[in-house]
């Protein structure tokens, strides 16, 4: 079962959602005129925004929540395991692959949740919205809507959760030797505590827990970078030679490098996959480019910056090409190399904070798209038991390729969805864009939007007055 599963993601992930994947980040890229660049400014100014939010709109989530919402979902696995798994796999190139796919993702990143924001509704305390609210508002079609909400739950809310709690559990076995059965029903209750606790309970864990495993993290790959400042050179030299299969002699082919570069920069940063515009629309703000900027600095933040702290931390090690080391294990010897016999207890503890925050972040993406089809109780009891309980043991007692294998897969499936909408959906997206940078340039510090801004679907933007 498990290599037909593998099978099936080489054919999708090889001939198919690559290219769709580039293809559609550098459509974007070109109808924003660049938006992921030339507004990179704006996107810091608005971490901090502090303009009057719609009436009624106390009890919502602030702008800088939903950005660590969704940062809590992207900052996790893939940043420490997915890296390191990836050049196993891929060889050094595969870094490159990723920088390129956050580039041009950021575009993509940016129009989906421009539109989380644009189709949110009103839901109790706070904002509700994602893809397949603007799947059944913009495009009029519920099948659609209501397979997006399957595949994201299964992506996300299931088998993303087994990954999390998977690393988890490997990490800190290699560190401490504590049985993974254990941690496993730890990380269990400690899930359920948070998720019954809803979205403002998610965010204000969120808002601690990620800029400060972010930060911490970040800053010890610098001091390792600096520490190896006459090997970066020869990092950058391995990275580029491989990425275009100038030196093969470590990894697969350029196609390897390629295949697992996108894979895992995707599940990194997610950009285009319609995970992040759940969080995006639970914000409250003046203007819906608001949030799109925002989270296109997630994708940065992300890749750029985390995932390359792990890639550089490998790469300065040279461990990259000893075949037992794989996944969160490569990342703490490679640690433990540079550092000290500290390195994979920090390593464990870091991925335990960047993995559990994605447990949570993963956990609402699930919720929101429930609701989209039934707000019925027992309906959403169940889902916390399974994505909060079943899932994250289920992760923590089997191996790590089938876990992989499922998140690709189900992966897959998602973005397709996702995409086809967006594309779709893109033309308003380029309208608010336009509108927001007039204003800017009319001297408005805090654009504002009005929804008979588009009349033509002036009747289904409900949470714009």
């Amino acid at each position: 079962m498990l290599e037909l599963l593998n099978n099936v993601n080489d054919i999708l992930w090889g001939y198919f959602l690559i290219a769709v994947l580039v293809g559609c980040g550098v459509w974007f890229t070109w109808r924003t005129r660049f938006v992921q660049f030339r507004m990179v400014g704006e996107m810091f100014r608005l971490l901090t925004d502090s303009s009057v939010r719609p009436q009624g709109s106390e009890r919502h989530i602030s702008s800088f929540q939903a950005f660590t919402v969704s940062l809590a979902s992207r900052v996790g696995t893939g940043n420490l395991a997915g890296v390191a798994t990836a050049i196993v796999v891929g060889g050094p190139g595969a870094v490159f692959w990723m920088w390129v796919m956050a580039l041009v993702g950021a575009a993509t990143a940016f129009v989906e949740s421009t539109l989380g924001q644009l189709f949110k509704q009103h839901h109790r305390d706070s904002f509700i919205g994602g893809p397949a609210y603007y799947i059944q508002r913009g495009l009029h079609c519920r099948w659609m809507a209501i397979l997006f909400s399957v595949l994201i739950t299964m992506t996300f809310g299931l088998a993303n959760n087994s990954i999390q709690t998977n690393t988890i559990c490997g990490a800190m076995e290699s560190a401490f030797g504590w049985n993974p059965t254990v941690v496993g029903v730890t990380l269990m209750a400690l899930t359920l505590l948070i998720v019954f606790g809803g979205i403002q309970r998610i965010a204000r864990v969120s808002s601690v827990l990620v800029p400060f495993m972010a930060l911490g993290y970040f800053l010890l790959a610098v001091v390792i970078i600096v520490l190896n400042v006459e090997r970066v050179p020869h990092v950058f030299k391995v990275i580029i030679e491989s990425a275009f299969g100038l030196n093969q002699a470590v990894g697969g082919t350029v196609g390897a490098a390629i295949m697992n570069g996108v894979k895992r920069g995707l599940f990194s940063n997610e950009a285009g996959e319609g995970s992040a515009p759940n969080a995006a629309a639970t914000a409250a703000v003046s203007h819906p480019v608001k949030q799109g900027l925002i989270q296109s600095l997630g994708v940065f933040t992300d890749t750029l910056v985390v995932c390359s702290c792990t890639a550089f931390i490998i790469l300065i090690s040279g461990l990259y090409n000893v075949p037992e080391l794989n996944g969160i294990v490569l990342t703490q010897s490679a640690l433990q190399q540079e550092v000290g016999d500290w390195g994979p207890m920090f390593v464990a503890v870091a991925i335990f904070l960047f993995a559990y925050s994605s447990i949570i972040g993963n956990y609402y993406y699930g919720e929101a798209n429930i609701r989209f089809i039934t707000d019925n109780r027992h309906v959403m009891t169940t889902y916390r038991l399974f994505s909060g309980g079943v899932m994250v043991m289920f992760g923590a007692l089997v191996t790590l390729n089938v876990v992989w294998s499922m998140i690709d897969f189900c992966m897959a499936l998602l973005t397709a969805c996702n995409l086809v909408a967006i594309v779709l959906l893109g033309k308003y997206v380029y309208r608010l864009l336009d509108d927001y940078r007039q204003q800017k340039r009319q001297g408005i510090k805090d654009p504002v939007f009005h929804r008979s801004q588009l009349p033509e679907i002036e009747n289904e933007l409900t949470c714009w007055e």
